[in-house]
Order: C-alpha cells, then structure tokens, then sequence
C-alpha cells in the first residue's frame, strides 16, 4: 500500500466518532469520502481496524470504484452458487451490529469479486446506495438476420462499455483480469426499446458451430435453429456465460435482523441479494434493475433475490425488480437424502445438488421431518442432538429419538425449524428470465399490492422438489391477493400465470396432493395467452373474485390451453370471478379434481 493510502486510512480512523449508550457498548462511526483510485484497501483497513462489536461506515455521496487486488480472499461454498475462492471488498463477519449508510452512493465493481458478505452478524443494515460494474460480465448484439433452414443467425456486437475479442473463428469475454468465459451459455433475446424478453424466444443454449467474422463488424453464428424459433431480428441478444455465478452482490449467511433499505443492484455476478441460513430479512425501496440510459439488458446473471433456509419474517417491499437472468426470488428450504443408517439413532445424509454442497442442512437443536418413499407428505419430526460434517456431500446427523422405523435409503429430510413467513408487497416486478416469484415455505405468505409485468416463464411458481435441484418443501398458506398481472409467460415455454408443480423423485407418488391452502383472490390478470392458472397435486385452492381480461398485444403461443387446468387436484373452488375474452377452453380438470371441484357465481366462464 502507498503512502497516500496510509495517511488516508490514519486520517479516516481517527476521524471515527464513539457514541456510547447507557449500559451498552460503543458505536464507531466511520465516515469515508471518495478519492480517485481503489478503494479496496481503505474498506479493508476499516473493517480489520474496528475496534469495537458495533460499527457505522458512513459514505459520503459520490462514486467509488474498487478492485478485487486487494480485497479479502476466502473459499466459500455459496449456496446456488458456484464453489471457490472469492474476492471479497466488504468481509464484515462476527459483529453484533454493522451499518453501512450509503446517502446515494455509486458503488462501482470491477473484475471478479463479491462486493458485501455478512457473516455471522447479529444486525446488518444498509442503506441508499447502489452496485454496479464497470465492465459487466456479458456478451450482447442486435440481431440483423437469421435463417433456420440453413442453421445461421447474424449479429452485432455491442463494443461500447463492453469487453470481448474475436480470435480464430472464436468470441471470448469478458476478458477481464485473465477470466473469461469458454462458452456463451445461456442466451435470450430481448425487445432493444422496451428491454423486454422478446415475445416466443425460447431460451438458447448458444453453442455455434463456427462463427464468421463479416463485413461492418457483424458475426454470424452457425447454430441449428428450430422453425419458429428464430432470435427476432432487431432483437438484443445477451449472453451471460458458463459457470456464471461467482458471487451474489449481497450474501447473507448465519445472521439475523437484516435490513436492506434503498440499496439498488444493476449489475452482479450471480444473484443479487442471496441470504442463507439467516433470520429476519428486509429488502425494501430499492431493488435489482438496469441503469438509466444504459444499453444493458441484463442486471443480476441469476435471482434478483434468493432465500435459502431461512426462518423469521422475510419482507419484500415496494422493490423495483427487472432484467434478471433468473427469478424474482425464490424462498426455499433443502431436501437431504437418506445415504444410510449409522446406528438407530444416527443418519447420514446427502446434500444432492452441486450448489449446496457445503451447506449446512441442520444443527444441534433443530427439528426435522421424515418424509417416506413414496408418499412426499411430512412424516415423523424428530430433533437433531449433534452433527458430524464428513465432506461437503456428506453429514451424520445424531437424532434425540430413534429413527422412525420405515426410515430407508432415498427417502429425503426437511428442516423443520428453519422456515420463513414471508411477505411481498408494493413491488413492481418483471422485464426478465423466468418466473417473477418461487415459493417453497409451509409458513404463512402473503402476497399483495403487486405489479407483474411479464416473465419468460410463470409469474408465480409453486414446485417443491424431491429431485433436481432437491428445494424443499410444499406450502401450506399463502394468499395472494389485490395484484395486477400483464404480459406473463410469453417467452414461449408452456406454463401459466400461476403454476402448481411438484418435481419428485421416480420413487415418489406422483398423484398425491402436495400444496395446500393457496388463495388467489381479487387479483387482475392481462394477459394475450390462454393458460393463467395451472395446477397439479394442489388441495384447497380457491380462485375467487379476480378479473381475467384477455388482451391482444401479442399472438397466443398456446392457443389451445386451456384457461383453468387442474390435475390430482383437491377441494377448488372457482367462484366469482370474471373472464373477458374468447378461449377455446375454459377449464380442463380430470376425475380427481372434478369429484370435489366447486365452480360457481362466475361471469364469462
């Protein structure tokens, strides 16, 4: 470290205010203005300097640039993430309170590195401040042409505030500090004025064949393309890269009474905000979207935000979430697989997909459900007394009772004790890859006041799973209610407005009902498609008092969907609503869910 950065650093701690509260421990305030060049260290110094549990970093308004040189370095197993050393600018880890008082602060990013981990913290808070990179770690260009029948499409290439090379018939990006990317990974089109997905583009694995390099800067791209498939031309097509989730922008692990006041993400190398393993969440006033004036059609590579086995209250409000590569957010806990039985008291289990290796599933003191092969209901609770980590796939867990009696290889465990209510309210959500919510809690949600406006995939998704990526678990109350749906799920996958369906294991029944309690009420739905709800294995589903209007902003995709499709479904009530539009089928339902489906007191149906 230089000189400069010495004196700078000497003269921002002892410009550090104590303010001290009765019987309570010092508060260091330390207020940072920006400078030209790398803030890293002066971030760095700061936090290893603190010298009490309790610290506020107080920036002034301005830009500040950081380089991931100097940053921490950690190996870190992020959940839904990819595994490895990471860069970390602010590594804040054990305090009792941490502030970070943004007052409209441009945070600007550059390279690989993973700006905010808070770790075993027992308050976070931040507040109005934004994140973004320099360079983001994207490929993107117009398309100009493209032809299925002879397996081609033709591009060009945005350059400004971009990084790529084009060598030996090969693109590469971002090429930033010696990364980049092998392959383009998963690529969409999206609409260049609105920066919407763009109407039926399916999403494209884009790995050409060849690449030609032609006259005015334009690429073609050899790759089969199906018939009807083809990227629009005048269309934006982005690529995020393969293996592409470093690090969320915000991670949360281990803590509690976290809160996320007017912080903005417009750019991250994986999610953007990411709590695991964490309690009482609020992310508020800000949210994950593009710049203003940017060419960008990208945010966040993957979730705008993403929950991973917390419990407490989760709030998500009056948020602005668009341009995502992935969900809205998804609220989730893990299913574990049986491995064996070490004795009668002690099993061992396994962590089954890639991104959660290295999480940890359960700790002495939590409870846990037995969910049997095949039924996927939630069995037995029993309460772990300790644990014993062998690898990041494998961990005994030593239980206060005897283990169940039916307990067998591949039957799968859920924690019962780390499970989240959740509210979403005021937030204006779409413009992006996939579905706007994902929901896998059997505690109390609600969802309200909301603006949905179009996703590739469905708007809200329910699908606990016992295969794949193994998220638990089945919902058991939610509301939602008085939100206003357009343009869902026109990226052209078959799925609906709001779509019900488990994914389980081979083993598994396949028709038990799973779901539950899920009310849809007093919403607004306007949308060109058929399908607006869709539903498999759910019990107790009522769709009352909301207000279908069928628009003609696009062509259907689906044209013969029907409206309503239930399957293995259990105790529906359709009552009272109102459905404006011409469909060829309303409702489609098979012998289970006719046998107690109540439809009745509705307009247009």
């Amino acid at each position: 470290m230089n000189a400069r950065h010495t004196m700078r650093i000497t003269r921002l701690m002892g410009a550090a205010l104590l303010l001290t509260a009765y019987g309570a421990e010092a508060l260091q305030v330390i207020k940072i203005k920006p400078e030209s060049g790398d803030m890293t260290p002066v971030v760095r110094r700061v936090l290893e300097g603190a010298s009490d549990s309790e610290v506020k970093l107080v920036f002034s308004k301005g830009t500040y640039r950081f380089l991931p040189d100097q940053a921490v370095s950690k190996f870190y197993h992020i959940t839904n993430h990819d595994d490895g050393d990471k860069k970390i600018i602010f590594y804040v880890d054990g305090l009792d309170s941490i502030e970070i008082e943004g007052n409209g602060a441009s945070f600007v990013f550059h390279g690989q590195c993973a700006p905010f981990i808070f770790q075993n913290c027992a308050n976070v808070t931040m507040s109005n401040l934004t994140i973004d990179w320099d360079i983001p770690f994207l490929f993107q260009g117009e398309i100009l042409a493209a032809n299925a029948s002879e397996g081609w499409f033709d591009a060009r290439p945005l350059t400004e505030g971009y990084s790529w090379s084009f060598e030996n018939g090969h693109v590469s990006f971002p090429n930033i500090d010696g990364f980049s990317f092998e392959e383009f990974g998963h690529t969409y089109a999206f609409n260049k004025e609105t920066k919407d997905v763009a109407h039926g583009a399916s999403a494209m694995r884009l790995r050409p064949s060849k690449i030609e390099e032609r006259k005015g800067g334009i690429l073609r791209f050899y790759q089969k393309i199906q018939k009807g498939k083809e990227p629009p031309v005048g269309a934006v097509f982005g690529s995020k890269g393969h293996v592409n989730r470093y690090a969320p922008a915000v991670y949360g692990k281990a803590s509690s009474n976290l809160a996320m006041d007017g912080v903005v993400v417009h750019h991250a190398l994986g999610m953007g905000f990411l709590f695991e393993r964490s309690e009482n969440i609020t992310v508020k006033n800000g949210g994950v979207y593009l710049s203003e004036g940017t060419d960008r059609v990208i945010s966040s590579i993957a979730d705008a935000t993403h929950f991973s086995n917390c419990k407490g209250h989760i709030l998500l409000e009056n948020l602005r979430i668009e341009g995502m590569m992935d969900d809205g957010t998804n609220v989730h806990g893990t299913h574990v697989s049986v491995e064996k039985a070490i004795d009668s008291k002690t099993l061992r289990i396994r962590l089954e997909h890639k991104q959660q290796q290295g999480n940890v599933f359960a700790e002495a003191g939590d409870d846990v459900w037995f969910i049997h092969q095949p039924s996927t209901r939630r069995a037995a609770v029993n309460k772990v007394v300790s644990v014993k980590k062998i690898d990041a796939t494998f961990t005994d867990l030593t239980f206060k009772n005897d283990l169940p009696t039916a307990t067998a290889p591949g039957d799968v465990l859920e924690n019962k004790s780390w499970n989240p209510t959740v509210t979403v309210r005021g937030c204006s959500i779409g413009k992006h890859r996939a579905r706007n919510l994902v929901f896998k809690t059997p505690l109390k949600t609600v969802v309200e006041n909301n603006r949905f406006i179009s996703s590739d995939l469905a708007s809200i998704l329910f699908r606990g799973e016992t295969s794949s990526w193994f998220e638990s678990g089945a919902v058991e109350d939610v509301l939602i209610q008085n939100n206003h749906f357009t343009l869902c799920n026109h990226g052209g996958a078959e799925q609906a407005v709001l779509y019900i369906t488990p994914r389980h294991g081979k083993n598994f029944n396949q028709d038990e009902p799973y779901d539950k309690n899920i009310r849809f009420i007093n919403n607004t739905i306007e949308t060109f498609d058929n399908r607006i709800i869709w539903a498999d294995r759910a019990d107790g589903l009522v769709i009352k008092g909301n207000t279908i209007r069928q628009t003609k902003d696009y062509e259907p995709l689906h044209p013969n969907a029907p409206v309503f499709e239930f399957t293995n479904c259990r105790n529906v009530e359709l009552v009272g609503n109102t459905i404006e539009g011409s469909y060829p089928e309303m409702i489609r339902a098979d012998r289970t869910s006719r046998a107690t489906m109540t439809v009745k007191d509705n307009t247009g149906l």
